[in-house]
């Protein structure tokens, strides 16, 4: 089944996420070769591509797994939450329709 998993940011984040960003995206690389990622990225801090100095908000992926569980423990073992990225994180099951 696929999940949403909808991440916000602390204040400030940006030095954190530099710091993470190598294991964030080699653990996101690993799920994405076994076909399991729909989509994954940042939400910027405004409305450009790269945001710069002003950063991320957050982080938004759509996965599969198998069940809730199983989302919510790879969700918590994300890099970024180790590193205090993350203030907040939020796990649910998605329905795809289009």
């Amino acid at each position: 089944m696929l999940y949403v998993i909808y991440s916000e940011d602390v204040s400030d984040s940006l030095e954190k996420r530099a710091a993470a960003r190598p294991a964030h995206i080699e653990r996101l690389k690993k799920l994405h070769e076994q076909g399991r990622v729909l989509i994954a990225g940042p939400t910027p801090s405004i409305d450009s591509e790269d945001p710069g100095a002003a950063g991320m908000t957050g982080s938004v992926l759509i996965v599969e797994f198998e069940t809730l569980e199983d989302a919510k423990v790879w969700a918590d073992a994300d890099p970024y939450v180790k590193a205090g990225v993350y203030k907040a994180v939020t796990v649910k099951p998605f329905k795809r329709v289009f």
